[in-house]
């Protein structure tokens, strides 16, 4: 780790790589892959930070997540024994952190898994296509549809609702939407395929709960430490989160694609909206959400070169990148304070590119946590290993070598700020 004596001059871009962060000592568990999720960091990650910490004599007793996606970190803290507490917006991302998280009885997930596919084999697939969500009418023939729907019917009929045994159904379940519908295969953007061949839903389903039971198998006894994660906004102000020695987590990017999109089929299967475009509301840089406090608030340096430069190429974006500069600064200083004294908060963030014009995240947040009050920041940079021969992005937003695509980095940094 390398201090940054002021976040305005240093060069990121000359730091050299520390590969110690590039790869981990063991191989990731399968868990962490039960359920496809855009952007992940890799999981060695969480465990490194913990042993840096101690390192500098941080005791961690309590591990937060504010942005945690798909549970990476909650899963590394159960394994670890160690406290934590997570929150994301995104009520899909939630559903797979809680699944991934949690201790089950194999034996009892074998059990509820036989009820399924005993109840597949007795009951009539009804039509109900006509009265579907016209969003999912869209994406779904009706054959797959009123598979889907039979399906999501028999698990919420066997499984009592507060289960932790329904969350890993429904995961499942969710899993196989995309590969069910017409939705491109491995595009990122929603992007319809009307030579699509689908398979049967409930085939798709037995691959994906054996592909679940191997994960389980293979995942070691987790420990006792509690583990609580919320569907919320970590700018909330009405939301009371619990103090944290060690916080790991890996913000959006100010380019990224919207979650709420991205994950439209499982919010609408799932029951969390009726209409995906409402859960952009309070994600970070959404227009949707703003607030008195930000008239009080000034766009860091770093910030401002960044929308001046916008503003000369494609002025129509410099709202949302201001709205996105704004919440990282607040969440800078929202997670300082969080922090126990002497305690540290872990950014994994990349660097992206709009119009040819250079998103200095990591520049960005660096100088918003020396503004934030953090005595010292520290960065390291590593390589981003499924992005070193693919630098690009195609049309799809599928990695590619093709140069032709919009240019992406395949490093990015670790900061971490200290209380």
């Amino acid at each position: 780790m390398l201090l940054i004596d002021n976040a305005e001059t240093f060069d990121f871009d000359n730091l050299e790589i520390d590969t110690l962060w590039n790869f981990p000592q063991e191989r990731e568990l399968k868990i962490h892959q039960i359920h496809a999720y855009p952007a992940k960091f890799p999981a060695f990650v969480t465990t490194k930070a913990i042993d840096y910490a101690k390192s500098i004599n941080t005791k961690v007793e309590t591990i937060a997540d504010i942005f945690c996606g798909c549970g990476t970190t909650a899963l590394e803290a159960k394994r670890n024994n160690i406290n934590y507490w997570g929150c994301d917006i995104n009520p899909v991302a939630t559903l797979i952190a809680k699944t991934k998280s949690r201790s089950y009885q194999l034996k009892r997930i074998e059990n509820y898994y036989k009820l399924i596919t005993s109840s597949i084999k007795r009951r009539k697939i009804s039509d109900d296509y006509d009265n579907a969500n016209e969003r999912l009418k869209y994406w779904y023939s009706k054959k797959r549809y009123n598979e889907l729907a039979l399906l999501k019917k028999i698990i919420k009929d066997n499984i009592p609702e507060n289960s932790d045994y329904r969350l890993f159904f429904l995961c499942a379940f969710s899993n196989i939407l995309k590969p069910a519908s017409s939705w491109l295969t491995k595009s990122i953007k929603p992007q319809y395929d009307p030579k699509k061949k689908t398979t049967n839903s409930f085939l798709l389903f037995k691959l994906q709960y054996d592909k679940m039971i191997v994960a389980l198998k293979e995942l070691p006894s987790l420990g006792n430490a509690s583990n609580e994660i919320k569907t919320c906004n970590f700018l909330d102000q009405t939301i009371n989160f619990s103090k944290v020695d060690l916080i790991v987590t890996s913000p959006p990017y100010v380019t990224s694609y919207e979650y709420a999109d991205l994950h439209q089929l499982s919010s609408l299967w799932l029951d969390f909206t009726d209409d995906y475009k409402e859960l952009r509301k309070g994600s970070i840089g959404s227009m949707y959400h703003q607030n008195a406090e930000e008239k009080k608030l000034e766009l860091n340096n770093t910030a401002k070169k960044i929308v001046e430069d916008l503003k000369l190429r494609q002025k129509e974006i410099v709202r949302s990148i201001e709205k996105y500069f704004f919440d990282m600064q607040k969440t800078a200083k929202k997670t300082h304070r969080l922090l126990n004294k002497n305690g540290l908060a872990l950014f994994v963030i990349g660097n992206t590119e709009y119009k040819n014009v250079k998103i200095d995240n990591a520049r960005h947040l660096a100088e918003s946590l020396q503004k934030a009050n953090y005595s010292s920041v520290y960065v390291v940079k590593r390589k981003i290993s499924n992005k070193m021969l693919t630098p690009y992005r195609d049309e799809q937003g599928r990695f590619t070598s093709n140069s032709k695509g919009r240019k992406i980095y395949n490093e990015e940094f670790i900061l971490v700020g200290r209380k």
